[in-house]
């Protein structure tokens, strides 16, 4: 014979007996695991169900009354490629929005977590030792042992505690998932209502300098006249006052532009700057918006769809709290190889295995598992008074949204012809006084009126802008996913 099939046939008396010994404890094994599956599909705890709230026919203040919602990247419909800009930035850099990304990937881990404790779970244990029994008065000569043994330990899950588990972690997934579109509605809110404060706060500061310049030039008309005795000094007082207000105006609205922009930095994810933009006046509003039935709101709006899964999850964990009232079922096998010689380790004689499974359950533990069935069962609830109390806010933003939208329309009307009626006023109560025919008392306050409502009227324009953001906001739209966008 060969060396070659010499030690061909050494592994094989080495392998023969480790291939019979698991051959010995596969049966056991397989028989328990069909035990298993069969038993698995007890779950204890109550069924996951919907919410249930009552709705409106139709919003309070809806004008169209249609059954259809918009969905679509609704700020492109205000035609500003540089507001179209910041909000593509901030989607990709914000720090909020990057969070969120990660919530819901630390959600997905935690579901991974609970699907493992389904399926057994693999071990193994290597061990040895050495000592000299000689010690002890035996006279026997120093020995030692080796072991190794893989193991395998499998919980059932019976009562249904880990697939409990599992629903609670796909329902925290889904939640996480609702809360980045939250942020990133909220995100893209922010940025667009910066942005018209923005560009209210330029128009003002355009407003204000162009005032200051007119006062001052009066201011200097009157100081001539005031010198050749033509007015009285109080004229000269008062055309100075306002050229003050006008000039005060200048810092103030600087500051609020700076800060704007500092404030929008932010926002897209990058150090204070200053940013391009257009010109309030540029803004035109989107037509009249089919708001859709307060029903959709239910499936449309994040908050709500996060707030009905972490129900989902309160309402999963109470069958988890439950299982832990009924005994567990555990599956354990090990088989290995134990030898006081090394040189016989692989050999028939080494060979061990065993099979064994246990029942653990509690007997009286003073009402505790029972307790945490109810502190759960109350989470459960706060987690339902949480869902409606979310619903009743949104059908409130939605109609606060609404009367907005339709007011400040009107208020916006309404300020462009008070403007236009101030502008011209004042040109003519100067005129008069130029003239003779009036004191200039009522120059002042003609400029007076005509600076404030120039700066209302600006002010009208960003709050009209800034209240179909709220309006889309309130509805839920904002961002549209792939699967979610009408096309």
């Amino acid at each position: 014979m060969s060396k070659r099939e010499t030690r061909r046939n050494s592994r094989k008396r080495m392998i023969d007996p480790i291939s019979t010994m698991y051959m010995k404890i596969l049966k056991p094994i397989l028989l328990s695991l069909v035990l298993a599956l069969a038993v698995t599909g007890c779950m204890v705890g109550p069924s996951l169900e919907k919410p249930v709230v009552e709705t409106e026919e139709q919003f309070r203040f809806d004008s169209i009354a249609e059954d259809t919602m918009i969905n679509l990247a609704w700020w492109e419909l205000i035609s500003d490629p540089e507001l179209d800009t910041m909000i593509y930035l901030a989607l990709e850099h914000n720090q909020d929005i990057l969070i969120a990304m990660s919530r819901i990937e630390q959600a997905y881990a935690v579901l991974g977590v609970s699907k493992a404790d389904l399926y057994p779970q693999f071990g193994y244990n290597i061990s040895g030792s050495y000592g000299d029994p000689s010690t002890a008065g035996s006279g026997s000569d120093a020995g030692g042992m080796v072991n190794i043994t893989p193991n395998v330990y499998w919980e059932l899950d019976f009562w249904g505690k880990v697939r409990r588990s599992n629903q609670a972690a796909r329902a925290e997934i889904a939640a996480s998932e609702e809360a980045l579109r939250m942020v990133q509605i909220g995100i893209i809110t922010a940025v667009a209502d910066g942005y018209f404060q923005l560009l209210d706060f330029d128009q003002r500061l355009d407003i204000s300098r162009r005032t200051w310049e007119t006062r001052e030039e009066s201011v200097w008309i009157i100081e001539q006249r005031f010198e050749k005795g033509i007015v009285p000094e109080i004229d000269l007082n008062q055309a100075q006052q306002q050229e003050a207000i006008a000039a005060t105006a200048i810092p103030a609205y600087e500051r609020a532009v700076a800060q704007t922009e500092n404030y929008l930095s932010i926002l897209l994810g990058q150090n204070p700057r200053k940013l391009e933009r257009g010109l309030l006046d540029d803004q035109v509003a989107p037509l009249e918006i089919p708001v859709g039935l307060p029903s959709e709101l239910l499936q449309r709006r994040p908050d709500l769809l996060q707030a009905e899964q972490q129900f989902y999850a309160e309402t999963a964990r109470i069958g988890m709290m439950q299982a832990m009232r009924f005994p567990s079922f555990s599956i354990t096998a090990a088989a290995g190889l134990a030898s006081s010689d090394l040189s016989s380790l692989f050999s028939s004689d080494a060979l061990m295995y065993s099979v064994g499974g246990s029942i653990l359950g509690p007997i009286f533990n003073w009402g505790k598992n029972k307790r945490r069935v109810d502190i759960q069962k109350e989470t459960a609830s706060q987690a339902l008074y949480s869902y409606e109390q979310a619903v009743l806010n949104a059908f409130r933003e939605v109609d606060d949204a609404l009367i907005g939208v339709d007011t400040y329309g009107r208020e916006v009307k309404s300020r462009e012809r008070q403007k236009l009626a101030a502008a011209n006023a004042a040109l003519l109560s100067r005129a008069r006084y130029d003239g003779g025919q009036t004191a200039y008392l009522e120059v002042l306050e003609t400029e007076r009126s005509q600076f404030n409502a120039e700066l209302e009227s600006s002010a009208a324009k960003g709050y009209l802008l800034s209240s179909y953001l709220y309006l889309y906001k309130a509805l839920g739209g904002g961002w549209i996913t792939p699967e979610t966008e009408t096309p």
